[in-house]
């Protein structure tokens, strides 16, 4: 917190000045956004666990710890680099219940945009605990009871509430409020009373015990501890009680999935990343492509024409999202061409570096024989093999759907949000959506979660992923830029000042400690609407350098922390 006070006070023009110092570790290391849980990753390390063990344990107790997006009553995405070179992605993004239809956010001809983000409509079939079983079963070396284990003492015996923590349990009292287990497990004082204005205070202890019973559940019986038995029956009495939809028949037929990473290269890495549902593979792909063949380094980090560059390649890349991509089970997304660069040539010969393009003028891009047929977070570990995984997971919008589950005591989410509910109209985030990404029963809805494993010469090098919504994939793309091109070290490379496009709205945000006067000036008179922002996503990073020693990049913007040896 204190680099993120000075970062606020310090000119922009001293930034390059500043030392921003990462912790270095020889054999293993844990970064997540929540400091209890990077230690229980490093617990899982020493019992001799590998990167997976831990990305699993991890995660397990950020559903304890980091109750706004750590969950178990949601989804997500995890990249797996091992150290033969051997990758892999799995799936757990949620999926909409049977009883989905398209238009079921649509009331009286009118798109009803509180459904989809509010309450036990908005809440997608979880995949979190079938997908880190599945990973469990596949790479791991340890029982799930053992890497569960901590988490369920974590949730058991409590811990210490931070300011932030207390803050945003305090923030959403009131909504907290409309829900009855809701209001029981994460309002302090007499959660009947309307009354009652107890606050939850800094070293207050939060004890979850109804969330201990559950994973103890999880760590008995594995995943039917979860999508059958008595976990089940009470989803499935909280979408009764509150009109969801998510049936004993959608828990049962869950399935997280194995799919290939998407894989690009730039500049002699070569980056793995989790191909749809996510987005943030191919927009990121495209991206490099775009800016690739220009002078970066002579630009200058964060000068007036790099940011200009950058952001009209990020303007095209999500123009190109909202028209192409959707869930690959359902839509056919021309992948290899988008990918291509070629194609991303094609999209920036009608850039210019003297002017903004308008994006009421700007569509998505040609390919030939095609026809249309934040709250996240992210955590990176690499073992003392070499193991490397990286994970982004939600409940998509803080403490997601804000229903929890009576008798089990956690959260679940509002994914349904992230479908496009209806065509052409924008969700939570502005992100405008296409008939690619349209709701439909069992199909997963599109995402920014971008986990990245970038390599050089067989070897990682860096482990990626931010949280924020559609700042997710341009926050991870610079701090890849950052280090890659700039050669700056994992913290100052997570730290100094980011800029985001997403196409509509048509502007650039940008950090609000961050972009010198001269910059947004130059910017403006280029025809950039400049909109200042607080915190372009929060991010946590793990760079390898050329001896092997593990480097830890905890982003300033947010709580975190890295555990390592």
């Amino acid at each position: 917190m204190l680099l993120l006070l000075l970062l606020f006070v310090l000119p922009v023009e001293s930034l390059d000045a500043q030392v921003f110092t990462s912790k270095s570790y020889a054999n293993g290391l844990v970064v997540s956004a929540d400091g209890y849980a990077s230690d229980v990753g490093k617990e899982i390390l020493d019992k001799g666990g590998n990167a997976v063990d831990a990305a699993v344990a991890v995660q397990f107790a950020l559903a304890v710890t980091l109750p706004r997006a750590g969950n178990i009553g949601g989804g997500g995405f995890m990249v797996i680099r091992l150290a033969n070179g051997e990758t892999a992605a799995l799936d757990f993004r949620e999926v909409a219940p049977g009883k989905a239809t398209r238009d079921m956010y649509v009331k009286n001809g009118e798109f009803q945009r509180d459904l989809s983000w509010e309450g036990a409509l908005a809440v997608g079939v979880p995949g979190t605990v079938d997908g880190m079983i599945r990973a469990l079963q596949q790479y791991g070396r340890l029982p799930l009871d053992v890497v569960i284990q901590p988490a369920i003492d974590l949730a058991r015996n409590g811990y210490p509430l931070s300011f932030s923590h207390a803050k945003d349990l305090n923030n959403h009292k009131e909504t907290f409020r409309k829900y009855l287990a809701s209001a029981r497990y994460f309002t302090k004082g007499d959660f009947i009373s309307t009354n009652d204005s107890t606050q939850w205070k800094e070293g207050d202890l939060f004890v979850q015990e109804d969330l201990a019973h559950t994973l103890e559940r999880i760590a008995r019986f594995g995943r039917e501890g979860f999508y059958s038995g008595p976990v089940a029956d009470a989803i499935v009495n909280e979408m009764n009680r509150y009109g969801g939809l998510i049936t004993h028949k959608d828990l049962r037929n869950y399935e997280s999935k194995w799919r290939t990473p998407i894989t690009t290269s730039f500049r002699g890495y070569e980056l793995n990343i989790m191909p749809p549902p996510s987005s943030g593979s191919i927009a990121v792909g495209q991206i490099l492509k775009m800016i690739e063949s220009y002078p970066l380094e002579d630009m200058g980090h964060n000068s007036a024409d790099y940011v200009h560059l950058v952001s009209e390649a990020m303007r095209r890349a999500f123009a190109d999202r909202t028209y192409f991509l959707g869930d690959p089970d359902f839509w056919e997304i021309p992948i290899s061409e988008l990918m291509s660069s070629e194609y991303n040539n094609r999209r920036m010969e009608s850039f210019s570096m003297d002017t903004a393009t308008a994006s009421t003028e700007l569509t998505h891009g040609i390919v030939p024989s095609y026809t249309e047929s934040s709250e996240t977070t992210h955590f990176s570990i690499v073992d003392e093999n070499g193991n490397a995984v990286s994970v982004t997971t939600t409940l998509n919008g803080s403490f997601g759907s804000h229903v929890s589950v009576t008798g089990a005591g956690f959260l679940l989410n509002n994914e349904m949000d992230d479908f496009s509910a209806q065509p052409g109209e924008p969700n939570a985030y502005g992100l405008l959506g296409g008939e690619a990404n349209a709701i439909e029963p069992g199909k997963r809805m599109l995402s920014s979660m971008t986990p990245v494993i970038a390599s050089k010469n067989g070897k990682v090098r860096m482990v990626l992923g931010a949280a924020g919504g559609p700042r997710i994939i341009t926050a991870t793309i610079q701090n890849f830029l950052n280090s890659a091109v700039f050669d700056m070290s994992a913290q100052q490379a997570v730290s100094v000042p980011r800029f985001h496009h997403q196409w509509f709205p048509d502007g650039i945000l940008y950090d609000d400690f961050g972009l010198s006067p001269d910059t947004k000036s130059i910017l403006s008179q280029r025809g950039h609407n400049m909109m200042e922002f607080y915190g372009i996503g929060r991010s946590h990073m793990i760079l390898v350098d050329d001896n092997g020693i593990l480097h830890s990049g905890v982003d300033p913007r947010g709580d975190g922390g890295a555990s390592g040896y």
